[in-house]
C-alpha cells in the first residue's frame, strides 16, 4: 500500500490558542489538519491551512452526535473524524496539541513484514522494548508493571502482517499513568529502531496521542464519553485489539516521532480519573474478547459496549452515541 498517495487526515482537539504542535502539522505535505473546537477555545480561532470546527459546525456535520457528546469533553474529537470520512479520508491520525512532530514524522505502511511478538503472550509492558527505564504505559494493569522484560518473546523471523492501528511512541513526556508521575516522574528519550508489531493475543495499551487508523478500522476510533478522561481512550484501545483481530489485523508500534511538551496537569486529579482505568482494564478485554463473533467491525464494536454496559464499565447513555457514531461509519 503506497502510503503517500492515500488522503489523509491529522484530528487535534483543543482549547488553546494555536500550539507549536498545530503549526507543525499544519505544514505536513500530503495531510490535511482538522482541529476541533469547544466551549472553552478562544473565540474566532483560526490558523494557516487548518480546517476548524467550532460547536457550530460539528452540529451542522453531525448533529446527532454533536448534540449526544457533551461538551468541553475530549470526546467532541470524533466530529473531527467524521469530517475526514465525510471527505475520503484513507487513513486518520490522531494527535494532541502538545504533541510535536520530529522532522520525518511519519508512519510506516499498513502492509508489510514487520518484526513480531509471538502470539498469546497477554499483557505485555511494550516500553520494554524500547526504553531500559522503568517505565510503563498508562492503562497497562497495575499487576503488570514490574514485569520481566524477558515477558517480550520474538518471533525468529519477521512475518507478513496486516496492520490495522500504529502508535507511535513519545519522546520526553510518553503518555505514562499518574502513579508514575506521582512517584518517578522521570522524563523519558526512547531507544530508536525499526516498527514492531504485536501478534493476535498480545496487548499492549495504547492512546490517541500519535495514532494512525487505516478506513477499514475506522469505527474503533470511537471514544467513550461518559467515561473519566483519563481513561476514555485507553479504554477505546482496548476495546479495539479484539475487534481487530477478529478482522484480521494486528496493532503496531514506532519508534517515537514526537515530542510531548505537555500541557500543565494536576497529577492527583489524573490519579483520580484513573481510577476506573485501574479498576477495569482487565475486566474490559475479557468481556469484549468474549463478545467478539463472526460480524463486520461494526457489528463486533456495538456487541463490545454491550458486554461492558452489562458489567456497567459503561452507562446506558453510552450506547446512544455509539449509535449516532455508526450512522458516519
Amino acid at each position: 500500500m503506497e502510503q503517500r498517495s492515500l488522503k489523509k487526515f491529522i484530528i487535534i482537539t483543543s482549547i488553546f490558542d494555536p500550539t507549536t504542535a498545530i503549526e507543525s502539522f499544519s505544514t505536513m505535505p500530503g495531510y490535511q489538519l482538522v482541529v476541533v473546537g469547544d466551549k472553552k477555545t478562544p473565540k474566532g480561532w483560526n490558523y494557516k491551512n487548518v480546517v476548524y470546527l467550532d460547536v457550530d459546525a460539528q452540529v451542522e456535520l453531525a448533529a446527532g452526535l454533536a448534540n449526544a457528546i457533551p461538551y468541553n469533553h475530549y470526546g467532541r474529537k470524533m466530529l473531527g473524524y467524521i469530517y475526514a470520512m465525510q471527505q475520503g479520508a484513507e487513513i486518520i491520525i490522531d494527535t494532541d496539541d502538545d504533541n510535536i512532530p520530529y522532522p520525518g514524522w511519519t508512519f510506516p505502511g499498513f502492509e508489510g513484514r514487520f518484526r513480531q511478538t509471538e502470539n498469546s503472550l497477554g499483557w505485555i509492558n511494550i516500553y520494554h522494548h524500547f526504553s531500559d527505564q522503568p517505565i510503563w504505559p498508562r492503562g497497562l494493569p497495575l499487576r503488570n508493571i514490574r514485569d520481566s522484560r524477558d515477558k517480550i518473546k520474538w518471533q525468529a523471523e519477521e512475518q507478513p502482517a496486516s496492520v490495522g492501528i500504529w502508535q507511535g511512541l513519545a519522546d520526553e513526556d510518553p503518555d505514562v499513568d499518574a502513579i508514575y508521575r506521582l512517584t518517578s516522574d522521570t522524563p523519558c528519550i526512547f531507544k530508536k529502531g525499526q516498527p514492531v508489531v504485536l501478534g493476535k493475543g498480545t496487548i499492549s495499551p495504547f492512546n490517541s496521542q500519535n495514532t494512525a487508523y487505516r478506513k477499514e478500522l475506522f469505527p474503533l476510533l470511537f471514544l467513550p464519553s461518559f467515561v473519566t478522561f483519563r481513561f476514555t481512550d485507553i479504554l477505546r484501545g482496548i476495546i479495539a485489539q479484539p475487534v481487530l483481530w477478529q478482522a484480521g489485523y494486528l496493532l503496531g508500534f514506532t519508534e517515537a516521532t514526537v515530542v510531548q511538551k505537555r500541557n500543565v496537569h494536576d497529577y492527583f486529579k489524573d490519579f483520580q480519573s484513573e481510577v476506573p482505568m485501574y479498576l477495569h482494564t482487565e475486566t474490559s478485554l475479557e468481556a469484549v474478547a468474549a463478545a467478539m463473533g463472526d460480524r463486520p467491525v461494526k457489528d463486533n464494536l456495538w456487541q463490545a459496549y454491550e458486554a461492558l454496559l452489562k458489567l456497567s464499565i459503561v452507562e446506558k447513555k453510552e450506547m446512544d452515541v455509539l449509535s449516532e457514531w455508526l450512522k458516519h461509519c
